[in-house]
């Protein structure tokens, strides 16, 4: 079975894609990836695409993108993401595997937005328990950085931070989901298991973006600079 993998670059959709790489089931084809023009970032995530394309490159696996206009409405979402469906039945794609953990609202949007088309859903990481699975990312040597956090459940001082056992420790766990599965944050995998090559960076500035709905102050971005980039 041919498998797309629905890729951010952050830490579930890795470990997502790690799972199906070791399941002699399936075939990965490639990463599909949302973007945003303009801004040429991954959308939501904010991640240079200059540091997806660095991550494509050590995990051996070509992107799939698709281009959002900035300020995409759900209708133009649909079309531009019903093109790309199309394109992966021309290519004999069976299924698009998601990293959701236990978000019923998002899982079902994934699957009816697939009912007709007739490629299946994939959920690798579906039902696990949050702790179990960012112990298992930790053991298995993965390494994420923060780049951005929901500024109404976490402190500032998380923004940028390695994702490891420290991390573990300081995380509101009692209040929020571990995996930040509410949002709380994103984040990049730089280096794991089936990377060919860690990919260098260092932090950059710092900016805070209003919610779309209340127009508050709410989202710390970092920005992540390639180290050996022109823009170092």
């Amino acid at each position: 079975m041919k498998v797309v993998v629905g890729f951010s670059g952050g830490k579930d959709s890795t470990l997502a894609l790690y799972k199906i790489q070791n399941n002699p089931k399936y075939e990965i084809d490639s990463l599909l990836v949302t973007l945003t023009e303009g801004v040429n970032r991954v959308s939501i995530h904010g991640v240079r695409y200059e540091l997806l394309k660095l991550q494509s490159e050590s995990l051996g696996i070509p992107l799939r993108e698709v281009w959002l206009p900035q300020d995409c409405s759900d209708e133009k979402y649909q079309e531009l993401m019903g093109n790309a469906v199309t394109k992966m039945k021309d290519d004999k794609v069976t299924h698009i595997a998601f990293g959701d953990i236990h978000l019923q609202d998002v899982r079902e949007y994934r699957e009816n937005m697939l009912l007709k088309t007739g490629i299946s859903t994939l959920f690798p990481l579906w039902g696990k328990p949050v702790e179990e699975l960012s112990h298992e990312f930790i053991n298995r040597k993965f390494k994420t950085v923060l780049t951005c956090i929901d500024l109404d459940k976490l402190d500032r001082s998380f923004s940028g931070r390695v994702y490891d056992w420290e991390f573990i420790e300081d995380y509101p766990k009692e209040k929020h989901d571990i995996c930040g599965e509410n949002g709380e944050f994103h984040s990049f995998v730089f280096d794991g298991p089936n990377f060919k090559f860690p990919i260098k960076y260092k932090l950059g500035e710092q900016k805070v973006t209003p919610d779309y709905f209340t127009q508050k102050d709410r989202f710390l971005y970092i920005d992540l600079i390639p180290i050996n980039s022109s823009n170092e």
